[in-house]
């Protein structure tokens, strides 16, 4: 049970598992907290909000900042493992829009969290190279990233 919300198609989720379970490859156990601050040892805690609207990355970022916190950012195996896990919906696009974005020469979160951690797929051409059309970044359903033309139209998943 992880469906907090539903409604105007945004479906709102926090999920508190252990890193055990989730490294494990088990069902992880999902408990819903209505508080302030957690403090949970070895618990990970991560509020992720898909949203089901088709818009481009820029159209994607302001909704997330006019209506949420942010665009969200994957700087883990587990935050990845997770959002992968919320977009697996039928209802939902082969792939949605996260906070990735190639700025200069390099990509970024645009909420300024590292790039240390880092999932693109094998096809992909995430590096310098990067087509100018195909500097926004999405999250398939397979979990691995991808550098898309930003204005195509996808779900997104903010924060």
């Amino acid at each position: 049970i992880y469906r907090l919300c539903h409604s105007l198609g945004i479906y709102c989720i926090v999920i508190c598992v252990s890193y055990r379970q989730i490294f494990a490859q088990t069902q992880p156990k999902v408990m819903l907290f209505v508080a302030k601050k957690l403090e949970l040892r070895g618990f990970f805690c991560l509020n992720l909000i898909v949203v089901q609207e088709e818009k481009t990355w820029e159209e994607a970022l302001d909704h997330c900042r006019e209506n949420h916190h942010d665009f969200t950012s994957l700087i883990s195996q587990t935050e990845n493992l997770l959002a992968q896990n919320q977009i697996q919906n039928s209802t939902i696009t082969q792939r949605v829009w996260v906070g990735l974005r190639f700025l200069g020469d390099t990509w970024m979160w645009v909420n300024s969290n590292p790039l240390s951690y880092q999932a693109w797929t094998q096809t992909g051409d995430q590096d310098q190279h990067s087509p100018v059309w195909k500097r926004c970044g999405a999250l398939t359903k397979q979990g691995e990233w991808e550098n898309r033309d930003c204005e195509e139209k996808l779900h997104f998943i903010c924060v």
